[in-house]
């Protein structure tokens, strides 16, 4: 992409030189001509630098495009290989101790959470890959949204810390209408990010209730928040919140993008504010279904 640029300024030089050279030129040589030859060239120069501006803006978004995708691809590296030594640890240490029942049980549970982790990982970017090149229906069909979130806060429930990292508030038997696949995909990326984004141990309150004939999600944390200049961009594929050289936090840049999109294919409303004194919050509105 740097040469790209080095060659896209050389030529830009070149016209530049060679318009001005050959004006010089038209006007020595019919000096009578040299209003409309000076006209002529204005209006050139100004289109020729029209052009060269929306050029310069393309190969600055394709440089940007390209360095996120690069960084995509080593946060997915690393998004699979954390995972993998995890199980494979598990699996090396049941196969080498002689372990109690109990012992055994609890390192089989936490290798299935894993598997659960690389699970999500691969079905976000299938379901980004769907959603890019338009091949994805979102079947509609009507299920409870209570049960499928509260299944999918035992899921990621962190057990490391004494008490309950995700705290949830959720009224039963709330039914909408939509993927049930791709709706867990929303809840589970909007819960491992408050998760991600906060500090250890800390609370991530989730909530869902009914609201006339909407209903409402709320996930929120206690994190360093999201900057205001940074709001509107968070949903951009492969955005992160941050510098590139100074973030801590691993992740793929897809789940917010995957957030939107399905939210949208579902005429959900989603909005981020500020979750006072510190933190973010998610709000998101759906229409609600009647169940059974």
């Amino acid at each position: 992409m740097r040469k790209a640029f080095i060659l896209f300024y050389i030529i830009t030089f070149y016209v530049f030189a060679e318009m001005t050279w050959w004006g010089f030129l038209l006007i020595k040589a019919e000096p009578n001509r040299k209003t409309m030859v000076i006209g002529e060239g204005a209006v050139f120069l100004f289109l020729l630098v029209l052009g060269i501006f929306q050029m310069h803006k393309t190969l600055n978004r394709k440089e940007k495009l390209h360095h996120q995708q690069k960084n995509f691809l080593l946060s997915v590296t690393h998004e699979l290989k954390s995972p993998l030594a995890s199980i494979k640890l598990y699996l090396q240490t049941i196969l080498k101790r002689d372990l109690d029942a109990e012992q055994r049980k609890s390192f089989i549970a936490n290798s299935l959470k894993d598997i659960e982790r690389l699970d999500d990982l691969v079905e976000n970017m299938l379901l980004a890959s769907k959603i890019e090149n338009r091949s994805y229906s979102f079947p509609q069909a009507e299920f409870n949204f209570s049960d499928l979130l509260n299944k999918v806060v035992d899921r990621l429930q962190v057990q490391s810390c004494n008490s309950q990292t995700i705290k949830a508030c959720v009224t039963p038997n709330l039914y909408i209408k939509g993927d049930q696949i791709a709706i867990t995909s929303v809840i589970s990326n909007l819960i491992e990010n408050a998760i991600k984004y906060s500090p250890d141990c800390a609370v991530v309150l989730v909530s869902l209730v009914e609201q006339g004939d909407q209903i409402l999600l709320e996930v929120a944390d206690y994190g360093p928040g999201i900057p205001d200049g940074e709001k509107s961009r968070i949903f951009e594929k492969f955005y992160r919140v941050g510098n590139e050289n100074t973030r801590q936090t691993k992740g793929t840049g897809l789940g917010l993008y995957i957030v939107k999109k399905v939210l949208a294919m579902h005429q959900a409303q989603v909005k981020v504010s500020d979750n006072l004194p510190v933190g973010t919050k998610f709000e998101i509105t759906f229409n609600k279904a009647h169940g059974n």
